[in-house]
């Protein structure tokens, strides 16, 4: 357990005085996400190391990680970050292992890899493919994957975009993360052409390629992922989860997530990864539109998420297959089982401020989630809450009760 989040400087030394017997997992950023990374390799007693550019995460407090400390964020200085990656990495004798939660931690160490430092994922040119919905979407047509309408304002009028959608309609980013920073999201509903207009000017000014795209006719509660390691050798590991409940309910992010028996979407999913060459970790994104009366992509992830605990919980252990591949370790792989995720903070705020919305937990669920029981069973995880590894759950209040503050898309 680490007792501090630590300078760069004092992570360096902490990492020069200690031995590890395996290669160690470096997890950034040390949120949510990379909560649940480490949680599931410590089971394996992978040694954990989580960055960040601050400690107001919820990950460096748990029990899971030995050390964790600051580096240089790589939205500020993406060289600077190289440099300190490969810092820490000379001071351990094997050649840890990467595991970036969010698009800006990937493209970081995907666009510099850094030296003594082993990736889990494919390289720069394939994930900029995936995660670029500009070529995401042209992938998804040439196999036949339903989307969403969208047009390209890199290369389309936005009057034909106007022509063809019904307002209110959305704009998306090509690349969801620099958008996030540039506005505080990363959609935007647009109600009229004023609207629209402005949202597009502020793009180009900023250097960002955005999309239009209709607004899709959500069946809430319908929503389904596939969550998967793909190898680069040998058949994948999956696990297809239904976001049954979101905080807000129709465009917010996952806060109850069940396991679902819909094999059209891990094929369809597994088609675009197996075309872009995509290996790793991933979540592939699909929502039901009730006038298509099928689901549709929208996104592809390639990275751990915020729900990732839950197929490690139902038996496909995407972190632990990702390492083991990595070091070349053995790894089995059974059957998975049904089984309940759900992020407790989000939840409960559902719970409280909306009237409409009905609680989908049983009585037994709760009970064991009260009592703590939920750590003994394989069919109930969360996203932070633990009685056994309680620090992370109370940084965690502090941040939504205090006046602490931690930007992250989970």
């Amino acid at each position: 357990m680490t007792e501090e989040f630590r300078s760069f400087d004092g992570l360096r030394q902490a990492l020069a005085e200690t031995t590890f017997d395996r290669p160690p997992a470096i997890v950034c950023n040390a949120h949510v996400t990379g909560l649940s990374v480490a949680r599931a390799l410590t089971a394996h007693d992978v040694p954990i190391i989580a960055i960040d550019r601050n400690g107001k995460g919820v990950a460096p407090y748990s029990d899971a990680v030995d050390f964790a400390g600051q580096v240089t964020y790589p939205l500020d200085d993406r060289d600077g970050f190289r440099e300190d990656v490969e810092a820490l990495a000379d001071e351990l004798a094997h050649e840890p292992v990467a595991f970036p939660c969010m698009d800006e931690w990937v493209h970081a160490f995907a666009g510099t890899e850094p030296e003594g430092v082993r990736l889990p994922f494919a390289g720069r040119e394939t994930i900029d493919a995936v995660l670029n919905k500009e070529s995401l979407y042209e992938k998804a047509e040439e196999l036949g994957v339903p989307y969403p309408e969208t047009y390209r304002m890199a290369d389309t009028d936005p009057k034909k975009a106007i022509e063809n959608l019904e307002f209110p309609f959305v704009v998306k980013p090509a690349l969801k993360r620099e958008f996030e920073e540039a506005v505080g999201t990363n959609v935007i509903e647009v109600a009229d052409e004023e609207e629209f207009l402005d949202v597009v000017a502020m793009a180009e000014d900023a250097g960002i390629n955005v999309m239009a795209q209709e607004k899709v006719d959500i069946a809430v509660g319908k929503d389904c992922s596939l969550a998967s390691y793909v190898p680069q050798g040998g058949d994948p590991v999956t696990f297809v989860g239904n976001a049954r409940v979101r905080y807000p309910q129709e465009f917010g992010t996952s806060c109850l997530v069940r396991r679902a028996d819909q094999p059209e979407i891990e094929e369809r999913a597994l088609s675009i990864l197996s075309e872009t060459g995509y290996y790793g970790i991933s979540e592939s994104e699909f929502v039901y539109d009730q006038s298509r009366e099928e689901y549709v992509l929208l996104d592809i992830n390639t990275r751990p998420w915020k729900w990732i605990s839950l197929p490690v919980q139902a038996g496909a252990d995407l972190p632990g297959a990702a390492y083991a591949e990595t070091v070349g370790e053995d790894f089995g792989v059974g059957a998975t089982h049904d089984a309940t995720w759900v992020y407790l903070a989000d939840y409960l705020k559902l719970l409280a401020n909306d009237a409409a919305f009905s609680d989908v937990l049983g009585e037994s669920q709760w009970e064991s989630l009260l009592s703590g029981g939920f750590e003994d069973v394989d069919d109930l995880t969360t996203g932070v809450y633990r009685p056994s590894d309680v620090a992370p759950a109370y940084r965690l209040m502090k941040t939504e009760f205090g006046s602490g503050d931690y930007y992250c898309s989970c």
